[in-house]
């Protein structure tokens, strides 16, 4: 979680990513933040997000993040 929080931060410094749970829904992460986050986290985690799993429920906070990382990694 630590490593994704670094992503994140340095991706959006401004937003509040640990009480943040509306990121998409609020607008504070754009198509391009996200699209920034899914390169990040395929090359650090070694894994593919795929079309399907990007929806807002996974996006919307760093915790929704977080747990696809570790469902995409038991994969």
């Amino acid at each position: 979680m630590e490593k994704l929080m670094e992503i994140l931060e340095e991706i959006r410094p401004e937003a509040d990513f640990e009480s943040c749970k509306t990121l998409i829904d609020d607008g504070v992460l754009d198509s391009f933040d996200v699209m920034s986050i899914i390169s990040e986290l395929g090359d650090e985690f070694d894994i593919e997000i795929k079309p399907a799993d990007v929806v807002p429920a996974n996006f919307n906070s760093a915790e929704a993040m977080w747990e696809m990382v570790k469902r995409l990694q038991n994969k």
